[in-house]
């Protein structure tokens, strides 16, 4: 089975990105199952229901969140979908609006794919309970579901990354770093069987500080002012993306970091 799976979606060129790739990665990699991390999707902050149909309508199939998943008009009535196949990370407050695990299930394919979504805790403004904890009882609770197991692993620390991606590995298929908007070198198969990349990077703006204007950001970094940010509509699109491919037994057989700079975009 193999699997597409796109970093943080930001904003209007990052929707644009993700379709103009699609097909092309799809058809390439011979895909089976298009996943992509759409906090950031409407305005670059947060969900909407017309930015999801969107990607929807483009051939991706699976969202995951992270911090500013609750964020956006009628986000908990997204999250709280059960016809949507979205996640927002599982270790944040049980009363927080959606579900951090879900079962996809297609027919032309011989096991469902349960999909885990973590959020770190280093580094973060806000207090999430433990994620080790948190994926330990969802493993133990869904154990029997499926050899393809995967997560979404929303942190912000290269070190907290690795080491979730080594206590899981054996434990599942892949563990795919999202977050912090830049890609890393570091896609590989760790020895027992687990497909691990500490951060897919995002698919927005090239030409920004993560997705938003330049000059705001330098402000708020040289000047300690909080002015607004905004999201960069125009230029070229960067696209960060993963192929996994998943042996019949559960183990990453190969995994690919994907990456396309797409000039002179007028959207």
């Amino acid at each position: 089975m193999k699997l597409l799976i796109y970093g943080d979606v930001v904003g209007k060129l990052g929707r644009a990105g993700v379709k103009l790739t699609i097909d092309e990665w799809k058809k390439e990699h011979r895909i089976d199952v298009v996943l992509a991390n759409i906090e950031n999707v409407a305005h670059g902050k947060g969900i909407g229901a017309s930015q999801i149909a969107e990607l929807k309508s483009a051939g991706v199939e699976i969202f995951t969140g992270g911090n500013h998943s609750i964020e956006g008009k009628d986000a908990g009535a997204i999250l709280n979908d059960e016809t949507m196949f979205i996640t927002r990370p599982l270790n944040m407050l049980p009363q927080t609006p959606g579900r951090g695990v879900l079962i996809f299930q297609k027919i032309t394919l011989p096991h469902p794919l349960l999909i885990i979504n973590l959020i770190g805790q280093v580094h973060m403004k806000q207090h999430f309970n433990s994620p080790f904890y948190a994926v330990d009882a969802a493993l133990e609770e869904y154990a029997s579901a499926t050899p393809w197991k995967i997560v979404d692993w929303h942190a912000e620390a290269t070190s907290e990354k690795e080491v979730m991606g080594w206590y899981l590995d054996g434990k599942v298929s892949a563990v795919f770093g999202t977050h912090t908007h830049i890609p890393t070198a570091d896609a590989r198969i760790l020895p027992e069987g687990t497909g691990y990349i500490s951060d897919i990077g995002m698919v927005g703006p090239h030409d920004s500080i993560i997705g938003v204007d330049v000059p705001s950001a330098l402000v708020r970094f040289k000047q300690q002012v909080m002015r607004p940010i905004q999201v960069v509509e125009n230029g070229p699109i960067e696209v960060n993306a993963l192929a996994v491919e998943l042996h019949e037994d559960g183990r990453a057989v190969d995994i690919q970091h994907l990456r396309k700079i797409i000039e002179n975009t007028t959207l």
